[in-house]
């Protein structure tokens, strides 16, 4: 009889989990890829910004992964709504959560919850066509934006703020999105860090990307681009030097202007009834290394302010959680018997995509450990259970169909390999059995 592992969460977490069980089992394995939406990959569909083809192609590898004969993908299954971690457990030998951390952190200043002031996950599901977002949610109205944040999320935010949406038609934002940024009144985008050009958290192949906009003026100014000391390690040293370069130019004219700010944080969002400004006070590090302010403000004249300061995860229903790490407590990746963490949910938002590989691989050899020869035991299906439930999940057969259907939606906008479906109804009608 075959181990039966239940994994939640279809992201890079989640499949490299499956991939690490079908390899690392002596044993015959079948591992069920549980997703709460009807499309995989997670954060590689949804989150990889749309002109990044080179990041967003690892899709093919997890595509592998998903079209192994022990893995199953059931989308369209929620933890809490449809199941219950006492469903999954009556059902499989272990389960093992995997839904990465889905929320930004606030700033925690006044004025946050004005209109217009927003998470920069929010933007980004926005214009990757999450089902969770509206279509219509941005309307890219004010002249002057503000980007909170210096890591690789708030460089994606900020360069497709700055480019045109002729430069993004051929991939693959959802057309109605690619209108509303068609119609975009911005004209000043300003990305804001509390820190130095050394403490900040973009790679620099992202970085040099800003510096080649056609379409955006990118502006420094010398004094914040200014840095003490020379020991940095190569990424930090590339990101000084090509910081400092920008900070000679002069701007030419082009439609956008990008000012990539230092040393500053935002202390109060302004506004009556919606965004009408951004105050921030100067900073600089005290001698116990904590940012501290100066006493000197300055205020910029945004109409929406856009948060990049970091992901956390949530809770799941019956899932211990620690509200100080906002992860979920773990041994290497053990949560309790028969139930397993891995990825962002496991250790918090740090690493890169293939980081989660190392880290499933962890917490299986742990799993694999803790189940090393106990008896089988019977165990009811997983499809009788969500049948009694009157939940049809959507296979990877109808996740197939789905991806067509956004290769024939391309064709005939002539619009690159494939546009996105927006809706889960929308997709759900071009799942097979829907025909």
């Amino acid at each position: 009889m075959a181990l039966h592992v239940a994994v939640i969460g279809s992201g890079p977490a989640g499949i490299y989990t499956a991939e690490a069980l079908v390899k690392q089992s002596a044993e015959p394995v079948l591992v069920d890829v549980l997703e709460r939406l009807p499309t995989p990959y997670g954060l590689v569909r949804y989150g990889v910004a749309p002109d990044h083809t080179s990041i967003k192609s690892i899709a093919n590898y997890l595509r592998r992964v998903l079209e192994l004969p022990q893995v199953r993908f059931l989308g369209g299954v929620t933890l809490g709504g449809h199941v219950s971690v006492a469903d999954l457990l009556r059902v499989y030998d272990a389960v093992v959560y995997c839904t990465g951390a889905m929320v930004d952190r606030r700033l925690g200043i006044p004025g946050e919850d004005l209109p217009g002031s927003v998470a920069a996950t929010d933007f980004v599901n926005w214009y990757c066509g999450h089902p969770d977002v509206d279509p219509g949610r941005f309307t890219l109205d004010s002249s002057e934006v503000a980007v909170i944040g210096v890591g690789n999320v708030a460089v994606d935010v900020v360069r497709v703020l700055a480019k045109t949406a002729e430069e993004l038609r051929h991939t693959d934002v959802p057309h109605d999105v690619l209108d509303r940024l068609s119609q975009s009144q911005v004209k000043a985008i300003h990305m804001v860090g509390r820190r130095g050009p050394e403490h900040a958290k973009f790679t620099l192949k992202e970085l040099r990307e800003l510096g080649e906009l056609a379409n955006a003026d990118v502006c420094v100014r010398p004094d914040e681009a200014a840095v003490l000391g020379a020991d940095f390690p190569r990424q930090v040293q590339g990101n000084i030097k090509v910081l400092q370069s920008w900070a000679g130019r002069e701007p030419v004219g082009r439609p956008r202007r990008l000012d990539v700010r230092f040393w500053l944080r935002p202390v109060e969002i302004l506004g009556a009834d919606r965004v009408e400004g951004l105050r921030l006070e100067r900073t600089r590090l005290s001698e116990e290394g904590r940012v501290v302010g100066t006493g000197e403000y300055e205020t910029l004249p945004v109409g929406m302010v856009l948060r990049s300061v970091g992901y956390q995860s949530v809770p799941l229903p019956g899932v211990p959680f620690s509200e100080r790490t906002m992860t979920v407590p773990n041994e290497a990746g053990r949560v309790r018997p028969r139930e397993y963490v891995a990825g962002w949910l496991k250790r918090g938002p740090t690493g890169v995509i293939g980081t989660n590989k190392s880290d499933a691989a962890e917490t299986v050899r742990t799993l694999l450990a803790d189940l090393e020869g106990g008896a089988p035991v019977s165990r009811p299906t997983v499809e009788s259970l969500l049948a009694e439930r009157g939940v049809r999940p959507v296979t990877y057969d109808d996740w197939l169909a789905i991806e067509r259907a956004e290769g024939e939606l391309a064709s005939s906008l002539g619009r690159g390999e494939r546009v996105k479906l927006v809706g889960v109804d929308t997709m759900l009608r071009a799942c097979a059995h829907l025909e």
